[in-house]
């Protein structure tokens, strides 16, 4: 295992364009709906696995994990000058997570090819969403564009550009490779895609006195789309089961989604986040973004479309 940390974002690394792919995907219902698929990917690294198991809160506090997973992610996307900030705040934060995964090996979060793996989980992911969910798949110009806007968010979290391939035609090699010789059934990767996990209740009044009967409904639901929008091999890997109902069904699921998803109004749409950067790019930056005040908007927000949706992720503890 390398021993070095991943080399630190150059001052001036930008998040992806205003008006890019990911500037109109990542803050939408759609996108926070596949992320999971994403995580149980990441997690089924022995290494990110074993890190999540011994270090994170996701078991006691999975909705305040979520909140600020999402807030993460959106400011990689939407936060401006804050993007770099928060890529420095998560490096920090993962700086001192080491330990011996499932087989007796030491690990640390930061390790390149680790650190590397957890953000390149993300580019499959959106492809498969965007098949599944999105009005139509992406051509192969714009999977190219996606990639390049996801090699931006690269640079901005700190990856070593040596351990993430630099364009989709070597991506998919290094992809394979990483899923064939180095995912596995770990203990949190199974946890997550289990139907009846246990997942403690929200702090809203009226959904924990309901969350007996909203748990299974919840967590099976939670499953349904963390497997289905995994990809096969990864699937497979990891031992999840899919079936050919089960299939029909997320593509009855998709077919709802793409028609209902666009005509709901874009506060019901888009997270707080990327919500107020799109007003404040169609308004040519003339207003104040964020102020202090919407920072508690966004954050109150983000807890109650958190609750909504039903989704349960991390990029940050």
């Amino acid at each position: 295992m390398s021993t070095q940390s991943p080399r630190h974002t150059a001052e001036g690394h930008d998040p992806p364009p205003v008006g890019g792919i990911l500037w109109a995907v990542a803050g939408e219902l759609r996108s926070v709906l596949a992320l999971p698929a994403a995580m149980t990917m990441q997690v089924a690294h022995p290494a990110v696995g074993a890190g999540v198991d011994q270090h994170s809160v996701f078991r006691t506090d999975p909705w305040g994990r979520g909140e600020r997973s999402l807030r993460s992610v959106q400011l990689w996307v939407y936060g401006g000058a804050r993007a770099e900030t928060e890529g420095h705040r998560l490096r920090r934060l993962h700086a001192s997570i080491q330990g011996v995964d499932a087989h007796g090996r030491p690990y640390r979060a930061l390790d390149p090819p680790v650190y590397a793996w957890v953000h390149a989980t993300g580019y499959p992911v959106y492809l498969r969403a965007q098949r599944y969910l999105g009005t139509r798949p992406f051509t192969a110009a714009e999977e190219r564009q996606l990639y390049g806007e996801w090699l931006r968010i690269g640079r901005v979290l700190g990856i070593d550009e040596r351990e993430i391939p630099g364009s989709v035609e070597e991506f998919w090699p290094y992809y394979r490779a990483m899923v064939r010789e180095r995912l596995e059934p770990t203990v949190v990767a199974r946890e997550l895609a289990e139907p009846d996990a246990a997942v403690p209740p929200p702090d809203a009044l009226p959904v924990r006195l309901l969350w007996p009967l909203l748990r299974p409904l919840f967590t099976r639901f939670r499953a349904f789309l963390t497997v289905g929008l995994m990809p096969p091999d990864a699937r497979e890997a990891i031992g999840l089961e899919w079936t050919r109902g089960q299939e029909r069904r997320l593509r009855w699921f998709g077919r709802a989604a793409r028609v209902v998803v666009p005509l709901l109004p874009e506060r019901l749409r888009y997270l707080p986040i990327a919500r107020e950067a799109r007003r404040h790019a169609r308004a040519g930056g003339r207003d104040r973004w964020p102020s202090v005040a919407w920072h508690v908007v966004c954050r109150m927000a983000c807890r109650l479309v958190w609750h909504r949706c039903g989704t349960w992720l991390g990029a940050a503890r």
